[in-house]
């Protein structure tokens, strides 16, 4: 029988909060998203699921999110792996600037593309810039040619289908619940290859912070159902929320 996936965008960040782009930059949760960790933990034990392993980034907002769910669930004896190819979007030479200025200084149009286009990434940083992943000790090992400057949303999904292919699905296929704890356009990328979102449709799907997305599938790991876990009309709050938060200029 093949395991439930259980996919967690994670809480309100800091920089969430103050409006501003983040992508690979290492912020850390706000007070409402540790709050919000705390409670998509509690949905995940009144839903009777227990994951066998959990995925995240190597980003401490996402990390924190699980540690204080697992924490909730009093499972933080489960196996835990960490990935960049969970990380966020790399937002390129965004990152770090507020979002209404940089409107006001490109135009709405522009920062849309930027935003919420499929295909096109924002500018890159350079390569001396200290913001640079390759600066970064947590990807020392990494071949830099792998090291995004900037991504498009096509450019995330690119590197975390390697990830869901080699561990994601294989746990998935031995009949564990997984729990993967990532991003906002990490996640929206594998929701777009589990429900075969069209490309042009993609930029309207918001993900809420810290409410768990239950998906069960079938032998092939087509979905077979999906829904978020808690009360609706606080879900349908969270998803306003988020997509008032993706307009903020």
């Amino acid at each position: 029988m093949t395991g439930k996936l259980i996919l967690v965008r994670h809480g309100q960040s800091v920089w969430n909060l103050e409006n501003l782009f983040t992508g690979w930059t290492d912020v850390d949760l706000s007070a409402q998203g540790r709050a919000e960790a705390i409670s998509a933990g509690k949905e995940l034990l009144r839903a009777g699921l227990e994951p066998r392993i959990a995925f995240t980034s190597v980003l401490k907002r996402a990390i924190r999110t699980l540690w204080i769910m697992l924490d909730e669930m009093d499972r933080m004896w489960i196996p835990v792996e960490r990935s960049w190819r969970l990380n966020e979007r790399h937002y390129g030479a965004l990152q770090g600037l507020d979002k209404a200025q940089t409107t006001a200084q490109h135009g709405e149009a522009q920062v849309k593309i930027w935003r919420r286009s499929y295909d096109i990434a924002p500018p890159p940083l350079p390569a001396d810039d200290r913001r640079h992943p390759r600066f970064d000790p947590r990807y020392a090992g990494m071949d830099p040619g792998e090291l995004p400057a900037s991504e498009s949303l096509k450019d995330t999904l690119a590197r975390v289908l390697p990830f869901w292919n080699a561990r994601v699905a294989p746990e998935l296929r031995a009949g564990g619940d997984v729990l993967v704890v990532a991003h906002g356009n990490s996640l929206r990328a594998l929701v777009k290859m589990l429900d075969g979102v069209p490309d042009d449709e993609i930029a309207e799907l918001n993900i809420p912070t810290g409410v768990p997305l239950l998906y069960e599938l079938d032998a092939e790991l087509r979905p077979r159902t999906s829904r978020y876990l808690g009360d609706a009309s606080a879900i349908a709050a969270a998803t306003e929320a988020v997509r008032r938060q993706s307009e903020k200029r």
